[in-house]
């Protein structure tokens, strides 16, 4: 006998936002456990999460997923972001653009808006949304391929007094940095020294022992090392401007400038690195 059942039919799409992180300590994409991986049989009894499989309990991509994929009764979903903040690093401003793949969908028609809005209620602050719009495939490679200068606010923390006279030179600074890989990422990042285009737009005394600072920055510029010098790694540093030491005690992305979004720019970019 042939199944009476009609056939069930699945369609991938692709979904384009921005997001807006307004909560720290929330990863953009799934913060698996580094010594278990998340692996249902490795994680039980595991020192590190304590069984959890993972640092931290959600994610921006998880935020977004629970509640798509079995809205549009879809097999799963991937995260493609332009980019990604720190887990401490808050993104402000537009947000940064991402495309949600979502694969194998049977409800894919929904109404994209009230999809969205529930996201963002359920996130309870932590996340906001731009509007859902369709895409194709290829706005993932677009937005994993583009560079965009970005717009920085960080509080600075300083030991010492600040010379006036350094101060308002280094709150005019514009020019190039070289970077050597960080030691904070240098076990999973090639040894190389990169050459990245800074401007300060602002750089003004805060309470006492603290700076805000207000940078742009050339795509794939380690800010807190430009801030710190890390150790040496990075020339100049706000550091060696000031000729004190500094820490970047908050951090913020206040901009991505994308082509929609008005606002200052760097030159074009510096040849690749050696």
């Amino acid at each position: 006998m042939s199944d009476p059942r009609p056939p069930v039919f699945r369609t991938d799409l692709w979904l384009e936002s921005r997001y807006r992180k307004l909560r720290r300590g929330l990863p953009q994409t799934v913060f698996f456990c580094p010594r278990c991986k998340g692996d249902r049989r490795r994680r039980h009894g595991c020192p590190t999460c304590e069984g959890f499989g993972k640092l931290t309990r959600e994610s921006v991509q998880e935020l977004i997923a629970r509640r798509l994929v079995p809205a549009m009764q879809a097999k799963t979903g991937r995260f493609h972001g332009a980019g990604r903040e720190d887990i401490d690093v808050l993104m402000l401003g537009h947000g940064r653009p991402f495309v949600f793949e979502v694969i194998g969908a049977r409800n894919p028609d929904l109404d994209l808006e009230a999809l969205r809005a529930d996201i963002v209620a359920r996130a309870e602050g932590a996340i906001e949304l731009a509007p859902f719009r369709r895409v194709t495939r290829e706005r993932i490679v677009y937005w994993k391929e583009t560079h965009f200068d970005k717009v920085y606010r960080a509080e600075v923390e300083v030991e010492g007094d600040v010379d006036e006279h350094l101060l308002a030179a280094a709150a005019t600074f514009a020019g190039v940095a070289v970077q050597r890989t960080p030691q904070r990422v240098a076990h999973r990042r090639a040894d190389l020294d990169r050459q990245r285009q800074l401007r300060v737009l602002g750089l003004v005394r805060a309470e006492a022992g603290r700076l805000v600072l207000r940078v742009l920055c050339q795509h794939g510029t380690y800010v807190k090392e430009w801030i710190s010098g890390d150790e040496g790694r990075t020339t100049p540093s706000l550091s060696s401007l000031l000729a004190v030491p500094c820490r970047c005690v908050l951090l913020d992305v206040e901009e991505i400038m994308t082509d929609d979004v008005p606002g200052p720019r760097l030159p074009p970019p510096l040849p690749q690195e050696r």
